[in-house]
């Protein structure tokens, strides 16, 4: 990509540059340029590098993961010959992404369903809080999206004519508790809701969680029947199983299954299965139970991938079964900066359930693509390893851009190849809505550029590059000044909650441009390592800080649910 090099008048609202003229003294004193409320970034280059990736591919297979990167909690519906698929989003902004596609391999994003500021609000809330674990069905020429908002109002469902949207505003279900609700219509038109939620009584353990379900109208989603629990606890409640989740119940020749995640969403996750005669149970667990998981495999096995679980199943043309489900991939022990991600794998029946691994079977990171027609490639990269540049050239942020929270206005505009981001009070860790806006981190071996022209008033100004999981993990790359007034790049870390929200300074370099003047920041991360650089635009990388701590971006370190975003952020403090 050709750097675009421009010059202040370039910049609107900045004011011009003043300087001698070329008869004039060779000691003429230059003019500052007035501060800017507003950061200019010329594009955004991501790029991703991991070994795994470069494995080749023979005609007829596909890469494992099928989305890269935090996309969670994956659920897919097929509707004639189209797939759509959904995920967990928190209370990231634009929420709940929706993706398209007709072979299980290629997926497009179409849309969020969460993409109007009124319709929930996560004012207040951490990261890994908001929209937990979606469903997605179609039933009767609406596709429907039943969700819980944690701490935001409780379990909704919104509907659609058109998967790309746009979705109703929530139907909000005060009947159903907990979390992780899914939606089941039957072939005699009954619909059904499934969620998680407490046992009856007290908990017997800490992670003692229960299934229930009931009937619906399945137009106003007004209960039916009194709820019941269909799974208590887990598959064996003498072993005291935990995180009994995300449940979805199917209908195969005559028989309902009942699916759930066990474990929880960490190396111990794993798939189960129970069978009924009647949607409302009794549900028996099967015997052959796990039917997916890795938590029997050695932890020093190369390349690993782990933590699966959290399936929804469908099929492809010719009727052969598959599921998608989420997985981790470890740089180290259970570290991972890119969340949580979706992977896709065949599913075989036997016994009379469906088995996506058994027991010592090692989930591929190249599998046999379905018997479907194979799609051409998305516009945007999903999975494998690529360079792809957001120009800023369209009319509209790209559907993969992320906030935090819900803004109540954007702060941010596209203008003239630009984006144009305004420098907010609110700053990366505070648990407001700062002005900053990212993209997911798709690989362990991940690069992220962009080239900003900004004014800082004083020292409290900054504009830059983040890394950011949550408002307690982050690292920002920032074009300030210093109390002299000088031009610097200023690093800064959040590693806890404890930490100032406004993060410790790691380092301050002289900035490689004067005020005014583009300049080019990158961060490279390479496992549980990130390194820091700069450059003007037509110079080397000169590096800020190498070497630095990684692993507090991972999940296991951070906490909560989410993968880390790299982008541009612009603040005052």
């Amino acid at each position: 990509m050709q750097t675009r090099i421009r010059n202040w008048r370039s910049a609107a609202g900045m004011g011009a540059l003043t300087l001698a003229t070329a008869c004039g003294p060779a000691d003429a004193p230059v003019t500052p340029p007035p501060a800017s409320a507003e950061a200019r970034f010329a594009y955004l280059t991501y790029s991703g590098s991991d070994p795994i990736f470069d494995l080749p591919l023979s005609e007829g297979q596909a890469r494992n993961p099928i989305l890269a990167g935090y996309y969670p909690d994956p659920s897919i519906v097929k509707v004639g010959e189209d797939y759509y698929l959904v995920n967990s989003s928190f209370t990231h902004y634009p929420g709940i992404p929706v993706f398209h596609s007709r072979d299980l391999i290629n997926w497009t994003q179409i849309g969020n369903v969460i993409d109007r500021p009124d319709m929930l609000d996560f004012s207040g809330l951490t990261v890994s809080r908001g929209v937990f674990a979606p469903t997605i069905e179609f039933h009767d020429g609406l596709f429907h999206v039943i969700n819980t908002c944690v701490d935001c109002g409780g379990n909704f469902i919104v509907t659609a004519t058109d998967p790309a949207g746009p979705w109703s505003d929530p139907v909000w279900l005060p009947h159903v508790g907990g979390i992780d609700p899914s939606l089941f219509f039957d072939e005699d038109g009954k619909a059904y809701i499934l969620n998680n939620d407490a046992p009856e009584g007290e908990p017997l353990y800490q992670g003692h969680r229960a299934v229930w379900i009931r009937e619906v109208d399945p137009e106003s989603f007004a209960q039916v029947s009194e709820p019941v629990v269909a799974v208590n606890g887990g598959v064996d409640l003498s072993k005291k199983p935990v995180w009994i989740e995300g449940p979805h119940l199917y209908k195969v020749d005559g028989k309902y299954l009942l699916s759930a995640a066990e474990g929880g969403t960490g190396p111990q996750h794993s798939q189960v299965i129970l069978t009924a005669e009647s949607p409302l149970g009794p549900f028996t667990p099967h015997p052959d139970n796990p039917v997916l998981t890795q938590r029997d495999l050695p932890e020093d096995r190369p390349e690993p991938i782990t933590s699966v679980g959290h399936a929804d199943f469908t099929q492809d043309g010719d009727g052969n079964w598959w599921a998608v489900f989420l997985g981790t991939r470890p740089y180290q022990g259970n570290e991972y900066n890119t969340g949580r991600e979706t992977f896709l794998m065949p599913v075989t029946w036997e016994n009379g359930i469906p088995r996506i691994t058994a027991p010592g079977d090692v989930i591929p990171h190249v599998i046999d693509r379905p018997a479907l027609p194979a799609q051409p490639d998305a516009p945007l990269p999903l999975t494998g390893n690529f360079t792809y540049t957001d120009a800023f050239d369209e009319e509209a942020l790209p559907l993969h851009w992320l906030t935090v929270r819900i803004p109540s206005e954007d702060g941010y505009r596209l203008e003239t190849g630009d984006l144009v981001l305004e420098k907010r009070a609110q700053g990366v860790g505070d648990p407001g809505h700062p002005s900053f806006l990212g993209r997911r981190q798709q690989h362990t071996n991940a690069e992220a550029y962009t080239e900003v022209m900004f004014v800082p008033g004083d020292s409290d100004d900054e504009a830059g590059l983040a890394a950011f999981q949550n408002d307690a993990a982050y690292y920002t790359l920032g074009l300030s000044l210093n109390e002299e007034g000088t031009s610097v790049v200023r690093l800064r870390r959040r590693a806890s909650e404890n930490a100032d929200p406004d993060g410790e300074i790691v380092t301050e370099v002289p900035a490689l441009a004067a005020p005014g003047e583009p300049l080019k920041l990158k961060i490279a991360a390479q496992g549980p390592e990130i390194d820091f650089y700069q450059a003007s635009p037509e110079g080397e990388w000169q590096p800020v800080a190498l070497g630095e701590d990684g692993t507090i971006l991972s999940t296991e370190k951070a906490g909560g649910f989410v993968g880390t975003l790299l982008g541009v952020y612009a603040q005052s403090e």
